[in-house]
């Protein structure tokens, strides 16, 4: 699981894959109208198709002639999970932490202690 989520993050770690990422959401692509928005060589954004296919991001299949890329989400879904629970950790309320320091204070007549 750990080589798969290197895998996963390294492929997200470039702008570009996150690009190719996001145009799938939409709808499976031929490798050409992937390649086609990006001002770089076919040769590179099939680089780029690699390591999201490597890393299960995304699946390659041929329909006759043409190349196709469609999303697997599974992949993010393994990413998501690992993520998520880091989520554990609720995020600190600082106005409630403000309050109630307020209120301690406040009920404490005794000075604070200095060393």
């Amino acid at each position: 699981m750990t080589h798969d989520l290197d895998l996963i993050f390294a492929a997200l770690g470039d702008p570009t894959r996150r690009a190719i990422l996001s145009m799938l959401l939409e709808d499976d692509m031929a490798v050409t109208d992937v390649a086609d928005p990006f001002e770089m060589s076919l040769a590179a954004v099939s680089k780029h198709l690699t390591i999201l296919t490597r890393a299960g991001l995304i699946a390659q299949e041929k329909r006759g002639r043409v190349k196709w890329c469609k999303l697997e989400p599974d992949a993010m879904r393994a990413a998501s999970v690992w993520m998520q629970s880091f989520g554990q950790f609720d995020e600190i309320d600082l106005d409630g932490l403000e309050r109630f320091l307020e209120r301690e204070l406040s009920d404490t007549d005794e000075p604070l202690a200095t060393s």
